[in-house]
């Protein structure tokens, strides 16, 4: 991962983690809309948000969110380009 991923990620990663535990009884799609608003923000334009079940969860640094009560997770990748 280069270093601008990794920074890019890091400062996504805290900004949400602030707010973690209030996020977990959110529904997927309104905090997906959520995150994607600061992303967006942070002026991040090439990335993917996906919402997959906890188990699925490969690599644990790309999670940045924790929805319907703790069973599934929104991951964030940053795109090339």
């Amino acid at each position: 991962m280069t270093t601008m991923k990794w920074a890019v990620a890091t400062g996504v990663a805290l900004l949400l983690a602030s707010g973690a535990s209030w996020s977990a009884v959110k529904p997927c799609e309104e905090l997906k809309a959520e995150i994607e608003t600061k992303i967006q923000a942070a002026g991040v334009t090439s990335y993917t948000l996906e919402i997959v079940d906890k188990a699925e969860v490969k690599d644990p640094s790309m999670v940045v969110g924790t929805c319907d009560n703790g069973k599934r997770r929104i991951i964030y990748q940053k795109n090339d380009g």
